[in-house]
């Protein structure tokens, strides 16, 4: 879409990405911090942001005493390992399974999906939820979707179980939900986190109002932010602001996307198919209400009740013992916000993109993955296109 500017043709995303208004964000940022005084940490819980964040170069550019923290916002990288273990023993079994491309090479307990598809088993990589459901139509096997990611993709898995979809389809799930993460991150002994930056796309579905009783609870401001670069400095110029006024509050920084209530349709779909249950987040800790399960009355779709899993999953268990360098892996650590990736003694040795130890390192929202894509030492955007 182009609009014009100034007399000038300018792209919807290009408006978003202006390298005078970013100096003049981030001579904001530069102020807030002297008023402040001291080092301030805040922390995104979300893939998106940290892909933006690396992508355009913004830590470079930020006042070295702001640190903007990645925590536990990738859905492939905190699938824990005993949920990959079931879609093995799955496809294992002769099934189907169908799921996005980051979780083939997910490490499970034993081995990966990519690794049960090289012993012979039919793992395939979709798109959508819907595209799973196609393959079903076109075949007698029983056809497993092996569903991961928060509330946004959630929606979409739960419209295709509520639209009656073929008998030979189930659901493996291993959907997230983030608020009660955040609660575990500021909750931790010893934090030093000051506020939260909230992901727009998963608070446009919910609605920005959802993280008004966190707030309250923990004394810490949370502002909705997109993932254009000026939506990202804008949003931590108005996280800084509440933290140096002391003020608790939700903020909206994504207007033009988010609103109080969120998609009230998506979230009927949402909470119609699916119940918060208690769940282990991979390496960080049991989360009260953050797993996402299909409703009883789903059971006929619901893999974990369809097949019987037990007997798979304790042979497959018992059949190799855990990997000494996946012991050393500081993924959970690296999601928690405790450490970073170069903390982590596999990060870039043992532990590449071509051969990854932790599932940091697998999935394209992955901290280690982009780290080790981008590097954190890379020139900023702005400064770059300052010299074209």
């Amino acid at each position: 879409m182009q609009q014009s500017i100034g007399g000038q043709s300018k792209s919807f995303s290009q408006q978003f990405r202006d390298p005078h208004k970013a100096r003049a964000l981030l001579r904001t940022l530069e102020r807030l911090c002297d008023e402040i005084g001291r080092e301030v940490a805040v922390m995104h819980v979300c893939g998106s942001h940290e892909q933006a964040i690396a992508r355009f170069g913004l830590r470079s550019v930020l006042p070295p005493r702001l640190h903007v923290i990645m925590g536990p916002g990738c859905p492939v990288c905190v699938t824990d390992e005993p949920e990959v273990d079931e879609a093995v023993v799955l496809a294992r079994l002769g099934h189907t399974i169908t799921t996005y491309g980051d979780m083939v090479r997910v490490p499970g307990s034993v081995v990966s999906l990519a690794e049960a598809q090289a012993q012979g088993a039919d793992v395939r990589v979709i798109y959508s939820a819907t595209e799973a459901v196609a393959l079903a139509a076109r075949t007698d096997r029983e056809v497993v979707f092996f569903a991961t990611g928060f509330e946004t993709t959630a929606v979409a898995t739960a419209a295709v179980v509520l639209a009656d979809p073929p008998r030979n389809f189930s659901v493996l799930s291993a959907h997230k939900y983030i608020p009660p993460a955040m609660e575990i991150v500021a909750e931790m002994p010893g934090t030093k986190v000051e506020g939260f930056l909230a992901a727009g796309h998963a608070a446009a579905i919910t609605g920005w109002k959802i993280f008004e009783p966190f707030v309250r609870r923990h004394r810490l401001p949370v502002v909705v932010g997109g993932f254009e670069p000026l939506d990202i400095l804008a949003a931590l110029a108005k996280l800084l602001e509440l933290i140096r006024d002391g003020e608790a509050r939700v903020v909206n920084a994504f207007p033009r996307c988010c609103t109080p209530a969120g998609n009230r349709p998506a979230q009927a779909l949402l909470w119609r198919a699916f119940e918060a249950v208690g769940g282990r987040w991979r390496g960080i800790a049991h989360i009260p209400n953050s797993n996402l399960r299909l409703r009883d009355e789903f059971a006929w779709v619901d893999a974990r009740k369809r097949f019987d899993l037990q007997g798979g999953l304790r042979q497959l268990w018992s059949s190799a013992a855990p990997s000494a360098l996946v012991q050393q892996c500081l993924c959970g650590n690296i999601m928690a916000g405790i450490a970073g990736p170069r903390d982590c003694p596999l990060f870039g040795k043992e532990c590449t993109p071509a051969h990854p130890v932790g599932a940091c390192m697998v999935s394209s929202e992955g901290t280690c993955k982009i780290w080790s894509e981008y590097g954190q030492s890379i020139e900023g955007f702005f400064e770059q296109e300052a010299v074209r």
